[in-house]
This record gives C-alpha cells, structure tokens and sequence, in this order.
C-alpha cells in the first residue's frame, strides 16, 4: 500500500481562539490513526482570522473520513475542508 499527503484547512471559531492548542490536538489525532510528519502553517483570512493547514502522510488504506469527523469535533474549531490529497512518492 501507498502514502498519501494530505493537506487540511482548519477554521478556528474566531480570531482569538489559541491556535497552539489545536496544533496539538491535531497532531495528536493524526499520530493515533496512523499518520506521520504532521507539518503546520497559518493563513491569513480575513480581520485577524488565521486559517491552520495542516500537513501530513497518511496510509492509502486507512479511512481519512474518520479523522475528518474527530477534527470537527475538536473544541474552537468551526469547520475543516481537505483541500490536497495525493498520492507521494519517495
């Protein structure tokens, strides 16, 4: 089986919300289901709004719906959008 990389936007509920804390958590979610080198970076939306996209490989045979779910669910965070998923090489 291969790897892919993914690529997730994360929307916190406000421009005040500790983005740190959800590094952590996501990363941590991330590590439990099977994935690996979960990378972030922040995005400038809009009026102090950040944007988190996240960065990892994750297996081609594991389910990324289920990952999906426990990320919305995780505390200050509004929505999350997967907006890259290809397969790596290397």
């Amino acid at each position: 089986m291969g790897i892919t990389a993914v690529k997730i936007r994360i929307m916190p509920t406000s421009p005040e919300t500790e983005l740190e804390n959800i590094k952590e958590i996501v990363k941590s979610l991330v590590e439990k289901k099977g994935g690996k080198n979960c990378k972030f970076e922040e995005e400038p939306i809009a009026f102090g709004l950040k944007a988190i996209i996240a960065f990892f490989a994750w297996p081609e045979e594991l389910e990324l719906e289920t990952l999906e779910t426990e990320l919305k669910n995780i505390e200050d965070v509004s929505s999350i959008q997967v907006i890259d998923m290809r397969r790596a090489f290397g």
